[in-house]
């Protein structure tokens, strides 16, 4: 979480890239979802913890499992959601950021999760003095989406270590393997910051046309040739070819772009035994992902979406709780109960 250059510890804090967390913030966050993800297993599925907040999903692009993820996360810690499109609202009469930041901020807003088309509307959202809500960055153009980044860490540390065993640990020494549009990808520039953080060691794999200018930065490693690198990974994220912010020809064809970078049943099976295959959806069965694997048990892709209200539960807590501790103590829940 991080606060604005120059704030004072009163100001609100934020969520806008996983390259701000520390290593105890990542953890924090995880050993938060964690129990929060307790909370599901229970009759009610209800928190009091931010009864009486207001959380604003601000929405500039279409999406389905991030904006209905983070409302379910409200909801279930009891916060006022309201849910903003663009589309058919003032934006589309030409209304600018600032404008509909004011307007939320006369509404009382306590939380914006906003998603973006352009890169740092996030940041400019929360460093502008335009609103004094906690800002939490939901995806911006091809910049970042650091939720799903740690709901994909919370994935990986549930699967590979344990959800009991993996409280208060990180990632390290996990090899994890990111494949596909690296280039158009947030998700894939916010995982490579949080799994580094977190002491895993990350390798890219991509055709050279999908590669952005300047990965050679990043603290990741970069290889052309999958085959070569799955008997070594412990997690393989797949990623969607993202058409939509394309504007030129990356591959000759799907075709072939599924024979060298997609995940088959035979690749799978080159992959260590306790390797997980994972995708942030949506998925293009057939191209990067075919249906044997991504309906197989080794696949988490439905576990993310569950993991992701957990982790965003944690995320508006932690931003809007203002406490160090994820839940009351355990009398307090027995209490709760009965």
């Amino acid at each position: 979480m991080l606060r604005p250059p120059g704030d004072n510890p009163r100001s609100p804090r934020h969520l806008i890239s996983a390259a701000d967390l520390t290593r105890d913030d990542a953890v924090l966050i995880l050993d938060t979802a964690e129990e929060m993800a307790r909370v599901a297993d229970r009759p009610i599925k209800k928190l009091p913890t931010l009864r009486g907040r207001t959380v604003v999903n601000l929405f500039f692009e279409d999406s389905t499992r991030t904006r209905i993820s983070f409302e379910a996360a409200a909801k279930r810690l009891s916060a006022d959601v309201i849910n903003f499109s663009a589309k058919g609202s003032s934006v589309s009469k030409g209304e600018s950021l600032k404008d509909t930041a004011l307007t939320l901020e006369a509404m009382g807003a306590d939380a914006v999760v906003i998603r973006h088309g352009a890169s740092g509307a996030p940041y400019r959202l929360a460093t502008s003095g335009w609103i004094d809500s906690a800002v939490v960055n939901a995806g911006d153009g091809t910049h970042e989406h650091p939720t799903q980044a740690l709901l994909d860490a919370f994935t990986m540390r549930r699967r590979l270590v344990g959800p009991d065993a993996g409280i208060g640990r990180d990632l390290e020494g996990r090899r994890i393997t990111i494949v596909g549009d690296i280039l158009h990808s947030r998700v894939a520039r916010s995982n490579v910051h949080l799994l580094h953080t977190l002491g895993a060691h990350v390798t890219l794999v991509a055709p050279p046309t999908l590669v952005p200018v300047g990965v050679e930065q990043w603290p990741c490693d970069v290889s052309y040739r999958l085959d070569d690198v799955l008997p070594k990974s412990d997690a393989v994220m797949m990623l969607r070819v993202q058409r939509e912010r394309m504007n030129a020809a990356y591959f000759p064809t799907e075709r072939e772009y599924s024979r060298r970078y997609g995940l088959d049943g035979e690749r799978m099976a080159r992959m260590p035994e306790h390797a997980i295959v994972m995708h942030p959806g949506p998925m293009v069965r057939g191209m990067e992902i075919t249906a044997e694997v991504a309906d197989s048990d080794r696949c988490t892709a439905v576990e993310q979406v569950a993991n992701g209200v957990s982790t965003r539960m944690a995320v508006l807590y932690l931003l809007l709780g203002g406490s160090e501790t994820a839940l009351p103590s355990a009398s307090a829940r027995t209490e709760e109960n009965k």
